[in-house]
């Protein structure tokens, strides 16, 4: 039985002592985790491909007098085996134990809408711009590099829970609400590949529990991002207006995500150890205007 007390959000959403990974931290959802969690009084190391955006990152955004850090990584390709297993070496030397990691590095697919009345046409405007190639560039980023990640740090997520309690250690998949409706948005490998990693954090909760490993995923709706926005700022952040996502027309919210949102979710996510394999998605109300599966 819990004092009133001890419900504050200061207690039931601390992360301080908490040792954090995120893919993708350098930009986008994966630096909004890495803030929340900064900001909450954990150390959280980040993540990607690209040095200077992570060098960037972290001078921006600085969690000064929260009690958190975040730490720049070297950078690491997630759908290499060998930069996972150098990552894994970098981060043992470092830590004993991580409480949590969050896998935020995606990418996304050309374009190539199936708005065509005739076979003839829609098959030319999906065949004519769409390649194997591009395909599997996207599940390996997307769905594969996300099971290698996870597994590569399964010791230390096990560690993690052995020092902070039963279940507590966890991933946090970044989908997207893609994975889960029936519309392609004109990119048929992104959202199949996004139904994958949905999938995937259902097996991987099921399977990895008995190593008191937790597994959730949030499937975000529009939220400002190198994927969204197509650039960053000096400070590794995007933004998306909000007459782009008006004219979509399939946004009750009427805007993009905000960072604050992002990071209540996560915070939920990483401390309520009583939730494993859930797909929460923050999207604005797109799925109850657009049809899911």
């Amino acid at each position: 039985m819990a004092s009133t007390h001890n419900l504050q959000a200061s207690r039931l959403f601390s992360v301080k002592d908490y040792v954090c990974v995120v893919t993708g931290g350098g930009s986008g959802i994966g630096l909004m985790a890495a803030q929340a969690l900064a900001a909450n009084g954990a150390k959280v190391y980040i993540t990607s491909r690209r040095q200077e955006v992570l060098e960037n990152a972290v001078k921006s955004h600085d969690p000064k007098g929260t009690g958190g850090q975040i730490i720049a990584l070297s950078p690491y390709d997630v759908t290499k085996k060998t930069d996972l297993e150098k990552m894994f070496e970098e981060l043992s030397k470092k830590e004993k134990y991580i409480n949590l990691l969050v896998a935020a590095a995606g990418i996304s697919s050309g374009k190539a809408e199936p708005d065509a009345d005739k076979a003839t046409e829609m098959k030319a405007k999906l065949w004519d711009n769409e390649t194997f190639e591009d395909w599997a560039n996207t599940y390996n980023t997307d769905v594969s590099s996300v099971y290698f990640t996870t597994v590569v740090l399964l010791p230390l997520l096990q560690a993690g829970t052995e020092t902070h309690g039963h279940l507590s250690a966890s991933v946090i998949v970044i989908s997207s609400m893609s994975g889960i409706m029936r519309h392609a948005q004109g990119h048929f490998s992104y959202n199949a590949a996004k139904g994958g990693t949905v999938h995937l954090t259902k097996l991987m909760s099921a399977e990895f529990q008995q190593l008191s490993v937790r597994v959730n995923s949030i499937a975000p709706g529009y939220f400002p991002s190198e994927m969204t926005a197509k650039e960053s700022d000096e400070n590794q952040k995007s933004h998306v207006p909000d007459e782009k996502i008006q004219e979509k027309g399939h946004v009750p919210q009427g805007r993009a995500g905000h960072d604050e949102e992002m990071a209540q979710a996560v915070l939920f996510l990483t401390k309520n150890a009583y939730v494993n394999g859930e797909i929460i998605a923050v999207d604005g109300g797109v799925l109850n205007v657009v049809a899911g599966r």
